[in-house]
């Protein structure tokens, strides 16, 4: 009897040690994987914004996040994506590559985004294109603003909510043909930006397809501010139309330094010329001027985003500001019917978009280009106005 007692209590001891013990263990890790960001599908979900926010291309990344941000805000006040909020981390790449860069693997690595909304102009937005593709696990991109065609050449994931340089100096030799009727054309490029070159060569070709003879073509090197050599070689020439594919302030620059030598050229340009008239010299100067743009805020699809980023930033919004609010709903609605942030599921959505967007009608090709129309927009009384839609 006394030795079945002390087997007793033994064997009682031994279950409360046991108990016990498993009141201080940690549970079982759950079999499901998650990406980074997603805190077990109940926290926020975290993406990440590349753009210039400061320098020389600063109005063209704050104009992207500007709009991202209105959509982004939008969607949370109506229960977020998926009943989760979104965060929004930010980096300034100032329009750097190597910036874009670091910015880039911070925000993979460190912030653990599942998605990325940039870069916006077209270098730093190759160089992170590229670094993503090499990702065990690519995440989704979309830019709103970089026009390059090498964009989209390097991984699966990277998206754009705009239209491509190639498009822009094709429409723009088919305007300068079809519409303004020229017989003679000249070209005056930045030699040192892909984007710059990559309009000139497809403006060009698209003008000798169609008869349109082009009479100059000069070269200028980043940070040129006297282009009158080039210039009067080109004003010698006397040709219809004037193709300027570059940013706003060295465009204003030419336009000043043309319109100087009593140059009277119609002159042509692509989404670069938005925002000119935030920092023209003389808008005297900008008559008889066109350009191909992403939207229009005349138009009627836009005037819902028009009325609400005013009421916010006491602006208009620039043509960036409505690409980024349409790349946001693109990456967010592929969310939605994903139904998870999980990499290649959203990717997969992203590619089959069918959306009626503030810049049109967006679906996807298979490079993952948007297919769309293109804005001609001239300048009239110190105000942008919608031409036509070409």
């Amino acid at each position: 009897m006394k030795f079945m007692r002390k087997l007793a209590l033994l064997m009682a001891a031994a279950l409360c040690l046991s108990l016990l013990a498993g009141c201080g263990s940690t549970p079982a890790p759950s079999s499901g994987t998650s990406e980074p960001g997603d805190t077990q599908d109940t926290g926020p979900i975290k993406i990440g914004y590349l753009g210039p926010l400061t320098g020389g291309a600063a109005q063209y990344g704050i104009a992207v996040q500007n709009g991202m941000m209105l959509y982004v805000d939008e969607i949370n006040a109506n229960g977020g994506v998926m009943g989760r909020q979104v965060e929004v981390v930010a980096y300034d790449d100032k329009g750097d590559a190597v910036e874009a860069l670091t910015a880039f693997n911070r925000l993979v690595s460190q912030d653990e985004v599942v998605a990325i909304v940039g870069a916006v102009t077209s270098g730093p937005t190759i160089a992170v294109a590229q670094e993503s593709a090499n990702m065990d696990n690519p995440i989704p991109m979309i830019t709103a603003s970089a026009t390059a065609d090498e964009v989209t050449a390097y991984g699966d994931n990277m998206f754009r909510s705009c239209f491509l340089d190639p498009f822009q100096g094709e429409t723009m030799g088919r305007y300068a043909a079809e519409v303004l009727k020229a017989k003679t054309a000249a070209v005056i490029y930045n030699n040192s930006s892909d984007y710059s070159v990559g309009l000139m060569e497809s403006f060009s070709q698209t003008c000798s397809d169609m008869g349109v003879e082009m009479v100059a073509v000069e070269a200028y090197a980043e940070g040129d501010v006297d282009f009158r050599a080039q210039l009067t070689n080109i004003n010698a020439k006397n040709p219809d139309v004037v193709l300027i594919p570059d940013y706003y302030n060295a465009v204003d620059l030419v336009i000043q330094q043309l319109r100087g030598m009593g140059n009277q050229s119609t002159l042509l340009g692509c989404d670069g010329w938005d925002g000119l008239l935030n920092v023209t010299a003389n808008a005297d100067n900008l008559f008889d001027c066109y350009f191909s743009n992403h939207y229009s805020a005349e138009d009627p699809m836009a005037a819902a985003f028009v009325e609400t980023f005013m009421a916010r930033h006491n602006e208009e919004p620039m043509s960036f500001s409505a690409t980024a609010y349409d790349a946001a709903r693109v990456l967010f609605d592929a969310m939605e019917r994903a139904g998870t942030t999980e990499s290649a599921a959203v990717i997969a959505a992203m590619k089959e978009t069918d959306l009626e967007c503030v810049t049109g009608h967006i679906t996807f090709n298979e490079k993952n280009n948007p297919i769309k129309t293109c804005s001609i927009i001239t300048i009239k009384d110190g105000a942008y106005k919608l031409d036509r839609n070409y």
